[in-house]
């Protein structure tokens, strides 16, 4: 059983929790499972399973919290038939309501004379409640409550609650990172079954994340009108789509839609490309030729990289802009089209005003509607759900039947900081359903930056797991020691194993057992 120590520091009383070899069993055993590559589902039942097992904690459940609707519902259930239920919780209902919303544990020695326990499953209806003990933990990722983990326990084995609560908190703090994957994972499962039910169809975009939405928003608030639009954003973050999104959502959707990247057209051909030119108007002018502006002409333009453009066609854009006409290079003639325009870049155009490399009058034409696109590393969960349909994509264009992404990847995902966005999604998937020779894809078929980072945040996980452990071995050698004047024999039989053991882990450990000696000595 655990025990409860107190020592005095700077004259205050603390309490220190030390866990059984019997619990630190149980610890190391639920780590080796979340080690082991698998689905999280089976490795969350095995936990629930481990707990029965070791700790005698009955009917375990976790709970994961919806971020949006901060209501907890219930995932998974070990001794309980929760097939075709669905279980929730809204914030402050119920003792696990009220561990989601405040993130402090809850315990209740006896089930019988608890009112507020609702028992939604109904998995307690033919038990004597009085004969039962609740404990009740939140599971905190990154600083936030994620999810919920609870047990019963028979109240005749219970001897303490805050021990009972303690260990229980231990094996939520282990299991918090799959939990938040896991939570991810089931958000966007209940997502995907109502795409299209909150946006118009054509807007064929992935993301569900609270900065998406908002862009979606502002796609339909802008698509219906003839309205300039000015799309920034980093590299590699979709902004052609959202273009091509305002363009089939509007009015001008069976128009055409030309695309120019600006950045790939030397200065030289540009003003030709856009506004086109009159034969021999120029060495190589061997015939007349449309511009893109032309040939946009009842629909839309879509001009990438506009801050790429040079200062004469940035001239020849601002009248395009302000007249709705032009003249194609070498010609006299003028050109009336009925074009709307959509500009896009990734450089900070208001520093190019003030570097002298933009016209600021031809920023302020485009810049009538901004919309800002967020790179990847802001849109939380959408790497998954991206991913995801990544993978779908090229398994069908590969032929190949991949399944998943294996959890240990998508904490790679997650973790990574993506410089070059959904691009960088979309070739990092590309190459592991490539190189994968089975249904998974896992760190293995990940570039090598990524593999490198994957091997960093393994260490710094089993280095936070071996801490924990040995500081808890450590304890409660230190308490057997103590107790036992320093007789190393003792001691093991105290802990339930042999002295040899107990002599290594004194000497590995760098402890004196002859100071616990002088210590009883001082005592008696």
């Amino acid at each position: 059983m655990s025990t409860v120590i107190r020592k005095s520091v700077a004259g205050e009383e603390i309490k220190l929790s030390i866990h059984s070899y019997e619990e630190l069993a149980a610890l190391h055993a639920i780590a080796k499972i979340l080690a082991q590559p698998g689905d999280l589902r089976d490795q969350l039942e095995q936990i629930l399973q481990e707990m029965s097992f070791r700790l005698g904690m009955q009917r375990g459940m976790i709970s994961l919290l919806d971020r949006d609707k901060q209501q907890a519902w219930l995932d998974i259930a070990h001794d309980v038939n929760i097939e075709g239920l669905e279980v929730t919780y809204k914030p402050g209902e119920g003792i696990t309501g009220k561990v989601a919303k405040t993130g402090r544990p809850m315990a209740v020695a006896n089930l019988g004379q608890e009112t507020h326990f609702l028992d939604r499953t109904g998995a307690r209806r033919h038990l004597n409640r009085s004969e039962l003990s609740f404990l009740c933990v939140p599971i905190m990722y990154d600083g936030g409550v994620v999810g919920v983990l609870s047990a019963d326990k028979a109240a005749k084995q219970v001897e303490n609650l805050d021990n009972e609560l303690a260990i229980l908190s231990a094996v939520a703090e282990l299991m918090a990172k799959a939990v938040h994957i896991r939570a991810l994972e089931e958000e966007n499962k209940r997502l995907r079954k109502i795409v299209g039910s909150s946006r118009p169809p054509a807007l064929d975009i992935i993301g569900h994340s609270k900065p998406m939405q908002e862009v979606f928003g502002m796609v339909a608030q802008v698509a219906d009108s003839n309205t300039t639009v000015l799309i920034t954003g980093e590299t590699g973050t979709g902004k052609e789509l959202i273009a091509g999104a305002i363009h089939k959502n509007s009015p001008r959707k069976e128009g055409p839609l030309v695309q120019v990247n600006c950045a790939a057209i030397p200065d030289t051909l540009i003003e030709s490309e856009l506004f086109g030119h009159e034969k021999g108007s120029f060495t190589g002018a061997l015939s007349q030729r449309r511009g893109r502006f032309e040939e946009a002409n009842g629909g839309t333009i879509f001009l990438d990289e506009v801050g790429e453009l040079s200062a004469a066609a940035q001239v020849k854009l601002l009248r395009v802009l302000q007249e709705k006409r032009f003249q194609p290079l070498g010609s006299s003639r003028v050109i009336n089209v009925n074009v709307r325009i959509i500009a896009a870049t990734n450089r900070n155009l208001e520093q190019d005003i003030l570097a002298e490399r933009f016209r600021a009058d031809l920023f302020y034409r485009l810049n009538v509607f901004p919309i800002y696109l967020p790179p990847l590393r802001e849109r939380g969960s959408d790497v998954i759900l991206l991913a995801d349909h990544f993978l779908l994509k090229y398994s069908r264009e590969m032929k190949k039947n991949v399944k998943r992404i294996s959890t240990a990847a998508i904490e790679v995902f997650l973790s990574h900081k993506w410089p070059g966005n959904v691009r960088e999604l979309e070739n990092c998937i590309e190459r592991a359903v490539l190189l994968t020779k089975t249904d998974v894809v896992d760190c293995v078929h990940l570039p090598p930056s990524l593999q490198l980072q994957e091997k960093e945040q393994d260490r710094k996980d089993r280095s936070k797991l071996s801490s924990v452990v040995e500081a808890q071995e450590r304890a409660l050698i230190i308490d057997a020691l103590t107790e036992a004047g320093g007789n190393q024999t003792k001691a093991a039989k105290i802990l339930g194993t042999t002295k040899r053991i107990i002599q290594y882990k004194i000497s590995k450990m760098g402890l004196d057992a002859k100071r616990f000696r002088a210590k009883n000595k001082d005592s008696a």
